[in-house]
């Protein structure tokens, strides 16, 4: 298209040479380079009309310039179709250069992996031929090709590409890591936990191809918009060509005002300028790793004016460690640590880690029986033993008499064969830049902030005072955040968002107006649940987030605005006369490229 551009402008300068008295020469000569630039509008616009899609911009310019031609106004039609093709490849760099944002998580995509076989040895083949349970070897400087847990060997790992995040992150034994990663420094052998199918990387590559059909209301309204406004401009030009000339006769000058009004007319600006400027905002987004699953939610996100929180994992660490046991007569710490530890032996709950790593055991000896009691805590047989462990409300339904806690850590009281044993305390911290990330969300508009969690009223109202939350629902099931969160949204009309780990939040994610997962590397739930995934444990991504889709809707609303007067202010000036071809053509092109710039001005957020 370049080297189309430059000839067809080239042979155009060279045609001004050509004296008026050659008339046949003149018309043949501007028509070489009418026809080196714009003959694909011409055959555009023939394909739509056999297609049924009669009105387009490719019509307006194919019945505006040849027209132009007829009427001998030669530079004139020429310069029409060079400087909208011109608009066309400003358009096309910055669609490229969006689309290479996107476009450089697809090098996540593993192309192999390093199959461990049972003589010891390793065979390279494609990580979709891989198990789950299957040992893989990942060396220096390869991509980690699918979701797993390192079982030998110490690294750093590059996760930029996943999470935005330019800092490496040590990796050891017990770790899990995840696809699309780099292995930076030392070799790992690591067990598979995901097909990849179902790994990190499918997920987010599937999430990503399939953003922009997606639209938004923004681009739903210029859709509509061009349907009625290209045949409507079409008829009013056929009406400028025929009325006055039955009335005042001349058909030549007002035939050419028809023209220029056809062009002036033309919708490129806002067919252009409002997706484009969307695409360069789910692009820049996926640069800083914040994964958007298409436009609408872009434009939701900009008007969400109430956010409610998970707590743990989203607003703290999520990273649990046992600070003190409180024993009962007839049992000492290791004894109820152990207790706890084995009765949490199959659960991957953060607690439960928590209580695992401070009394870690290799294997299930003893445990004959295990079962989750959702909201409240677990049970085990260990030895022979019935052993409950969990928050007081479970004591309180098997019968059990447990000591009363009112402090800021969260208690698990542990329980053997119906007798108290003791309580842990265990502590969560808050995230570093909480509560800087909450106040620069509420300059951005956010008017209310909510916390839901399932621990106690004392533990969230210390959460909820150290980073300036407005309020805060404690002691709930996860059945109950989704009636809640309803409730919320139900009484006010303000736009909602709900922000969580993606795993035991995914329902609530799925009924929130914009349902945001927070540090989703790994989860599932959150890349399938939500409709923006944070790709990070930073509460940072997520003023990032808000500014990419603020500033996005304000270069929409300044491009819907500004082409639309510009075109009706010249349009105007064409219905009385006063508007010649290069009126015309900055109202077309000239908009277009001030509109296509402006789009790409989203691409300056940073975090």
């Amino acid at each position: 298209m370049l080297i189309r551009i430059i000839a067809a402008s080239v042979i155009l300068i060279a045609c001004f040479f050509i004296p008026d008295e050659y008339e046949i020469l003149r018309a043949i000569a501007f028509f070489v380079p009418y026809a080196i630039a714009g003959y694909d509008i011409v055959i555009k616009a023939a394909k739509n009309i056999r297609n049924g899609q009669i009105f387009d911009e490719n019509l307006l310019m194919g019945i505006a310039t040849i027209g132009a031609y007829g009427l001998r106004e030669y530079s004139e039609a020429v310069m029409v179709v060079i400087l909208y093709q011109a608009g066309e490849l400003f358009q096309s760099m910055a669609v490229s250069r969006s689309r290479k944002s996107i476009s450089e998580l697809m090098d996540i995509r593993p192309d192999y992996a390093n199959l461990a076989l049972e003589d010891g040895s390793y065979k390279t083949v494609s990580p979709e031929q891989v198990c789950v349970g299957d040992k893989i070897l990942i060396k220096s400087g390869e991509k980690i090709p699918l979701d797993c847990v390192i079982t030998d060997g110490e690294s750093e790992i590059d996760t930029s590409s996943i999470t935005g995040e330019s800092v490496p992150r040590a990796a050891k034994v017990g770790d899990e890591i995840v696809s699309g990663c780099v292995n930076i420094s030392g070799t790992l052998t690591a067990r598979v936990t995901k097909t990849f199918g179902e790994s990190t990387v499918s997920k987010i590559l599937e999430l990503t191809e399939n953003s922009a059909q997606r639209k938004s209301k923004s681009e739903k309204f210029i859709t509509r918009f061009a349907r009625v406004y290209t045949p409507t401009v079409v008829a009013l030009a056929v009406c400028m060509a025929v009325i006055p000339t039955l009335i005042f006769g001349n058909f030549s000058a007002h035939l050419k005002s028809a023209l220029i009004f056809l062009v002036i007319s033309c919708p490129c600006a806002l067919v252009i300028s409002v997706p484009l400027s969307f695409f360069c905002g789910i692009g820049c987004a996926s640069k800083n790793g914040i994964l958007i699953k298409g436009a609408n939610y872009v434009e939701s996100l900009s008007g969400v004016g109430r956010i409610i929180f998970d707590k743990t994992g989203t607003l703290t660490s999520g990273k649990f460690e046992v600070t003190d046991v409180i024993c009962q007569s007839g049992f000492d710490r290791d004894e109820i640590l152990t207790l706890a530890s084995k009765a949490e032996y199959y659960s991957d709950h953060p607690i439960a880690l928590a209580v695992k790593s401070a009394m870690p055991f290799d294997s299930s000896d003893g445990i004959s029986s295990s079962r989750q009691i959702i909201g409240k805590g677990v049970y085990a047989d260990i030895d022979g033993q019935s052993v409950y462990v969990g928050n007081a409300a479970l004591m309180s339904d098997i019968g059990v008499v447990c000591m009363e806690y009112d402090g800021a850590k969260t208690a698990l009281h542990v329980a053997a064969d119906g007798k108290y044993a003791g309580t842990l305390l265990i502590s969560d911290t808050v995230k570093d830049g909480a509560k800087e990330a909450l106040a620069s969300l509420r300059r951005r508009g956010v008017k209310e902030m909510i916390m839901l969690t399932g621990d106690r009223k004392e533990v969230g109202e210390d959460v909820a005072e150290k980073i300036g939350l407005d309020s805060v629902r404690s002691n709930l099931l996860p059945e109950d955040k989704v009636r809640i969160a309803e409730e919320i949204m139900s009484a006010s009309d303000s736009t909602t968002a709900y922000v969580g780990d993606g795993i035991n939040d995914a329902p609530v994610l799925s009924v929130a107006d914009v349902g945001i997962a927070m540090g989703a590397m790994g989860s599932d739930a959150a890349i399938e649940a939500a409709d923006i995934v944070l790709m990070d444990d930073s509460l940072s991504k997520l003023d990032t987030a808000f500014a990419i889709s603020k500033k996005t809707l304000r270069i929409v609303k300044q491009n819907i605005v500004f082409a639309i007067g510009v075109k009706v202010l010249i349009m105007l000036l064409s219905a009385v006369g006063f508007a010649n071809m290069w009126m015309a053509i900055f109202a077309d092109v000239g908009v277009s490229v001030i509109a296509i710039l402006n789009a790409l001005r989203t691409f300056n957020i940073k975090q």
